[in-house]
């Protein structure tokens, strides 16, 4: 289906092409008529002039010739010509019609009549004829006619002297169709783009900045946006309550289970079931709280704070464990995330090569042209090439000698999906381990 810039583009071309179409045609029609007009006046002025002529040289007609005076009179077959014909039958005509005559219209009337004849060679003639009946009681038929080549000719200098015009004003018509279709789209263009952007501030669409046939569209958004802003703080809500309630039956369990290992029981395998169901309810919360979230929620993070207050609270464990955490973030570091996501997200990752580096982990944050990227990074013993995608997808572990789920990456992907954002794994240039690299649109 065609778009609306496409139907007001289409419709004003067609609109100009058929009104400059229709104007020429009109114009033209127009110039053949006055053009015409013009050529039979001209033509009864030179039968005027042949007949003041011929009545001061009734008894001589020959000396018209040298009376009436025109080069193209004189010139054989030029194309104009002049003949009188008297009531005994005699024809005196133009040298250039040489020897050749006019044959007079069938049917005359006391006034001249305008008619088209052939000349020459068949040649088209438009003429002026008439009966005159001088004082001395004479009566002659006067005739004077001009090839129709040159009416054809006069028609074509004028049509193409307003060709240029109408191309010009053809050009008008398509500079207008196109400010036509800006006006009109114009309104749903800044529509388009306010919805686009309707998170950056927050506020509702003002159906007053658009016309009162985009209003109640606007006015349906807003209700719209309205609804989907309750679904989502109702959806957070729910998840936030569930995860609360969740927590003290695993408490009691977890408590149990210590109670049981201090007595000398075996519950090493009942404390990893524990932990990877605690795992599987963060991950499915993590998911039910970032669904949609992205399209849903216009909440920005200072990820510079985000970060620096992460480096400090994961720098102290490090210290404790002999280790070094290393932070180089850039300033005004913004992310169009829920400040909670973000958190969980850089928490599992820095967890990660908390447990699993040697002695270095590194942190860097920066803008690009891509957007927000970081990248975590240790000295450990990495993720090898083919089981990454894996440990990616179902959070797997692949070495069971720390504690933990393996969950936190597959939880980390999840939460980056809701926001448009990626997470790659790969090899540190600088310390050899893992390199976890996040790009989040922005």
């Amino acid at each position: 289906m065609l778009s609306l810039r496409q139907r007001a583009l289409l419709g004003g071309l067609a609109t100009g092409a058929l009104s400059v179409g229709v104007g020429t045609l009109v114009v033209f029609s127009y110039i053949n008529t006055r053009v015409l007009d013009q050529f039979d006046e001209t033509l009864r002025d030179r039968h005027t002039q042949l007949v003041v002529g011929l009545s001061a040289t009734t008894n001589d007609p020959e000396a018209l010739r040298d009376l009436v005076f025109d080069p193209a009179y004189g010139t054989p077959y030029s194309g104009r010509y002049w003949q009188v014909t008297g009531d005994n039958g005699a024809t005196f005509t133009s040298a250039s019609l040489f020897d050749e005559t006019i044959s007079e219209p069938a049917r005359v009337s006391e006034k001249a009549v305008v008619w088209n004849t052939s000349g020459p060679d068949n040649e088209a003639l438009r003429g002026v004829y008439q009966k005159i009946t001088f004082e001395d009681g004479t009566e002659w038929g006067v005739t004077v006619a001009e090839s129709r080549q040159e009416l054809t000719s006069e028609r074509r200098a004028a049509q193409n002297n307003l060709l240029p015009v109408f191309g010009l004003v053809g050009l008008i018509g398509v500079a207008g169709s196109l400010l036509l279709m800006s006006a009109i789209v114009g309104p749903l263009r800044k529509l388009r783009a306010d919805v686009a952007h309707r998170w950056d501030k927050g506020d509702d669409l003002n159906p007053g900045h658009y016309p009162e046939e985009v209003s109640p569209l606007v006015e349906d958004l807003n209700q719209l946006l309205h609804r989907n802003r309750e679904i989502v703080s109702g959806s957070r809500r729910q998840a936030a309550d569930l995860a609360h309630a969740l927590k003290t039956p695993t408490a009691i369990l977890r408590n149990e289970l210590t109670s049981l290992s201090d007595a000398g029981a075996d519950t090493a395998s009942a404390d990893d079931a524990l932990n990877r169901i605690d795992a599987q309810l963060k991950r499915s919360l993590a998911r039910m709280r970032a669904s949609n979230t992205a399209e849903l929620t216009h909440a920005k993070t200072d990820l510079t704070n985000s970060v620096d207050r992460l480096s400090r609270l994961f720098s102290i464990m490090a210290e404790r464990e002999g280790k070094k955490l290393t932070t180089t973030c850039a300033a005004e570091l913004w992310v169009r995330m829920d400040t909670q996501d973000i958190e969980e997200i850089l928490g599992n990752l820095l967890d990660n090569a908390l447990k699993w580096s040697r002695t270095i982990i590194l942190i860097t944050a920066k803008r690009t042209e891509r957007g927000i990227e970081i990248c975590i990074e240790d000295d450990g013993q990495g993720i090898p090439k083919d089981a990454r995608e894996g440990v990616l997808r179902s959070g797997g572990r692949l070495d069971t000698s720390v504690s933990g789920t393996g969950l936190g990456l597959a939880i980390s992907v999840d939460l980056l999906n809701a926001y448009g954002g990626k997470l790659k794994l790969g090899t540190s240039a600088n310390l050899g381990g893992l390199a976890c690299h996040i790009l989040i649109p922005g």
